[in-house]
Formats: structure tokens, sequence, C-alpha cells
């Protein structure tokens, strides 16, 4: 038997106290985008440091302008074991509403589903679930053996879902304890379950919120009907015009830089089987959108995008009230290719919307975010070693895939580190991450686990 044989039977046989663990951290409330759960987000990270501190490594929580940070170190074996970056965070997405959870999200559930036992609780796959896969085989070779195949540092952060908008600067000023060989991060999915994958592209994306206000106050719509600007009309006409028929967004400059996919990533994409009608029945529709002329996966991982993911103004509430608003407001996303520019987009869309609007329209807007989309090499001995340890486990080759996400801080750590990144998730299509009832599949997570354990063992040897 081989140390990653025995690593693997220790995982196996803890895998009950680990799932245990990794309920009691999805049972903090570590919303970072809501104020009343900054001391649930330092909780959550003063979990994570005790966690790594119970497998040797100099752990401790860190203060950023924002939500702290986690870093941990262990020194491995020495000699030439390479020095792997492993990230994650520990923040979610805000759970409401509340009445579509089929249980309180914050109270993990471990309920029977097509694949066995799974996990539903806010923060089951996104990021928790995942960040503790890989601690799991952390904890199993610790134990086993004393030390680790190789020499690690852990960087969890607070603030990934509000944009990782204190990670860079911490990053930077913390450049010569983070350097590293590789960064590796599970926050990505698989192609199925039997089916295992590296994710070789991202998404980067622009997030904008644009108000427009017109008059003092809000107006009887039958007194200055006719007459006074109409906020909402003028905002709709405005974002109305934001895609033509076929799916392309109008901002001036938007495709610059956009590349079409080679004929080898078509060729291998094509032989993926990806069936869109399955994949949209399973949501409840029927017909695709998007742009025209481009295969599913190219739409879905290589286009880039234009979404309004919010709009207001007005009254809200039941019945009627016959009002002309003072105000109106939207949010909206861009997801972006390798090779676009996020702030050139960025002032694009602003004077899109300037010259699309009426006098007395006055615009205002915010940047929530605004990253690059990323390329992921594959051509190194770290994806090479990935290949092999998903081979080993799930008995058939990893596929290389897109996404259609944005993880910010592959481009942060590419940037500031020159890191590359491996991205080695687990998981599902159908996890409803940022919906109500998120969820993660106990399979995923044991073997997820094990995946890592081989990974190290691999890359140790």
């Amino acid at each position: 038997m081989t140390m990653t044989d025995k690593i693997l039977a220790r995982i196996d046989a803890g895998l009950a106290d680990a799932q245990l663990r990794w309920l009691d951290w999805l049972r903090i409330p570590s919303v970072s985008a809501q104020p009343a759960h900054q001391a649930d987000c330092r909780r959550a990270a003063e979990f994570a440091a005790a966690q790594l501190a119970e497998m040797g490594f100099e752990a401790s929580v860190r203060d950023t302008a924002g939500l702290p940070c986690v870093v941990g170190h262990h020194p491995g074996p020495g000699g030439a074991a390479p020095h792997l970056l492993y990230y994650g965070h520990y923040d979610v997405q805000p759970a409401e509403p509340f009445a579509l959870w089929t249980h309180p999200p914050f109270e993990p559930a471990v309920v029977d589903g097509p694949h066995g036992k799974r996990v539903v609780a806010r923060g089951a796959v996104d990021d928790k679930g995942q960040v503790f896969m890989w601690l799991t085989a952390l904890r199993a070779w610790h134990a086993e053996t004393g030390t680790l195949p190789c020499r690690v540092t852990v960087l969890i952060e607070g603030e990934e879902e509000i944009s990782s908008a204190n990670f860079k600067s911490f990053v930077t000023a913390n450049r010569d304890e983070l350097r590293a060989d590789i960064a590796v991060i599970s926050d990505t999915g698989m192609w199925n379950i039997d089916t295992p994958a590296l994710s070789t592209s991202l998404r980067g994306i622009v997030y904008v919120q644009v108000d427009l206000k017109a008059a003092d106050h809000d107006l009887h719509s039958g007194i200055y009907g006719g007459s006074a600007l109409n906020p909402i009309n003028a905002l709709v006409v405005a974002l109305g015009q934001l895609k033509d028929t076929d799916g392309r967004v109008q901002v001036p400059g938007f495709y610059d830089g956009v590349r079409d996919i080679s004929p080898d990533r078509a060729t291998q994409w094509a032989a993926l089987g990806y069936d869109e009608a399955h994949s949209l029945g399973n949501i409840g529709l029927t017909t695709p959108y998007g742009e025209t002329g481009r295969t599913p996966l190219e739409r879905l991982w290589a286009r880039p995008t234009c979404d309004i993911n919010g709009i207001w103004g007005g009254y809200q509430e039941p019945g009627a009230k016959t009002v002309i608003a003072a105000e109106a407001g939207a949010k909206v996303s861009f997801r972006l290719v390798p090779g676009q520019d996020p702030d050139k987009i960025v002032t694009a869309f602003q004077q899109f919307m300037q010259d699309r609007v009426p006098p007395d329209a006055k615009l205002s807007f915010q940047v929530f975010g605004a990253d690059a989309g990323i390329e992921i090499a594959t051509d190194n001995r770290f994806v090479q070693a990935a290949c092999e340890a998903l081979a080993a486990e799930y008995g058939r080759p990893a596929a290389f895939i897109g996404c259609g996400g944005s993880i910010p801080v592959v481009e942060t750590l590419q940037h500031e580190l020159g890191l590359d990144t491996l991205l080695m998730g687990f998981g599902l299509a159908d996890d409803q991450m940022h919906g109500p009832n998120e969820k993660f599949e106990v399979r995923c997570f044991h073997k997820g686990a094990r995946s890592h354990a081989r990974l190290l063992g691999a890359l140790g040897a």
C-alpha cells in the first residue's frame, strides 16, 4: 500500500467527522454583503484558522480594510517539494428570499438525492464545501505522516462575493509572504457527476449600477403626465437598446479584442456532447437565447454577455398609486472574455447611457467590479499532475472546460504574484449556487477530498 493509498483510506474512514466540521462552518452566516453579519464573517475566519492550526499550520486571522483574511503556512517536508497556494473564500451570498428554502439556509440539512446524500445550506458548495474538501485532504496527510508532502500556504478571504473589494491590496501588501509555485482553487465545477474537469478559462465581469433622476420629488401622474419626464420610461428605453435582435451587445467597442475559439478547442467542446435543451428543461425553459450563430458552449464560456440584474423605481406595493417617480435605477453586468478591457467597457457603457437619455435626465453610476477574463495555462506539470489525480480517482480523463462565471482572484494572483492557477472544482450545474436550496453532493465532497489528496501525493513525489 502506497502512502497515498493510506491517506485515501484515512479520508474514507474519517468522512463522517469531516462532514460534521463542514456543517459547523456552514452554520455561521458569513454574509459579506450585509453589515449585520460582519461579526459572523470574523467567526467564520476564526473557524478556518483553528482548522489549519490543528493540522500544524502557522495560521492567523489577518485584518484588511474590510473583512478579514485567513493566512496559514505549512513548511511541508523541506527540500525541493513544490510550494502550493490554496485559495478559497469563507463568505457566502445573502440567502434571501428565505421562504423559497426547504430548510433554513444556515441550518444545514443532510437529505437524500438521486446521487445519494447531499447537504443543503447557503455556502454548501460555494465555497465552504469546496474549501473543506482540500482542508480534509490536508488534514488526512498531516494525521497520517505528521507533515504534508508539499510546502503549503493557505489564503482564505472574506469578500469574494462582493467582488474581493480589499483582496488585491492585501495580496499586494503581502506579496513576498504569499509567493508560491502554483495556486490551487476549487470554486468551479465538474462536467457531470461522473466526469471530472479542469477549468481553462474564466469570464471576467463589469458590474455597474445606474441611477436616473428627474424631478425633485414624485409627481401626480394625472397632473404632470404628458409634461414631466418619467425616469422609469427613460431608463428602460435606454437599457432596451443594449442588445440587438441577434443578441449582440450594442455598446460601441464592446467586442474589441474578442477572439474566436481555436479549432482544437471547438472540437474538444463539441466532443462533450452538451445538450442545451436538456439543460434549459431542468430550469423550466425551452428556448435558447443569446448571440446567434454561436454554439451553446461558445455562448456560455467564450462569448461576452450583457444582463440587467435588477431594476426599480416608483410604486412597488399592492394596489394602485398614480405616480411619476422622481428616480429609477438598474444594476447591469457584463461577462467578459479574455481580450476585453474592463475599464474601457465601463466608460463605453456610461457614454452609451448618456447618449440615450433625454434632457433633464441626471445619470449617476456606481462600479462594483471591473475584472478581465482569464485564460489558464495547461502546459505545465501541475496540470499534468491534476489530470493524473482525477483520472485515477474517477477512472476517466478530466475534461478541459470553460467557466462562464468570474473568479477575480485568479487575475489578481496572476498579476500580483505571477502565479498560474489550477482550477480543480467539484460543483455540479444543479447545485443552485447563489440561489435558494444551494446544495453539494456528499459524493462530490468525498471524491473531491480524495482527488486533492492524490494531487498532493503526486506533486510531493
